[in-house]
């Protein structure tokens, strides 16, 4: 279960903007920057909102990619996570954010990276 996870956040983005109102842009721009970063898809599911943003997630061989688009706000919000059981994953993981970074074009990012897995009690608590 050791592994990284960028929770993140592209306010003001200047990319393409039917990549925040196209279910189908959205879904084929997450395929393509995981497979370029070399991981694995093996199942998804993205909906479109009517007269809005869409939202989708991509079960990953290595653990998951979900992203949501906020049109009205020119945001998104994505939760990418790698896990490390037979590699480390972690470039992979920095990859796939560069591509989705570079292609929403945010003005301003918020990131938080939690390291999964580690059983060092300084870092968390265990419930």
């Amino acid at each position: 279960m050791n592994g990284l996870h960028i929770l993140a956040e592209f306010h003001a983005c200047e990319g393409d903007r039917r990549l925040l109102l196209d279910a189908g842009m959205l879904a084929a721009l997450c395929r393509q920057s995981c497979a370029t970063a070399g991981l694995e898809v093996v199942a998804e599911a993205f909906h479109q909102f009517a007269g809005a943003g869409a939202t989708g997630a991509l079960v990953l061989a290595e653990s998951h990619l979900a992203i949501h688009t906020w049109p009205e706000l020119d945001s998104v919000t994505l939760d990418l996570y790698v896990c490390n059981y037979s590699q480390d994953n972690r470039a992979a993981a920095e990859i796939a954010y560069g591509a989705l970074r570079n292609e929403f074009l945010p003005q301003r990012v918020t990131r938080r990276d939690v390291v999964r897995g580690d059983p060092d009690p300084a870092e968390g608590r265990d419930y």
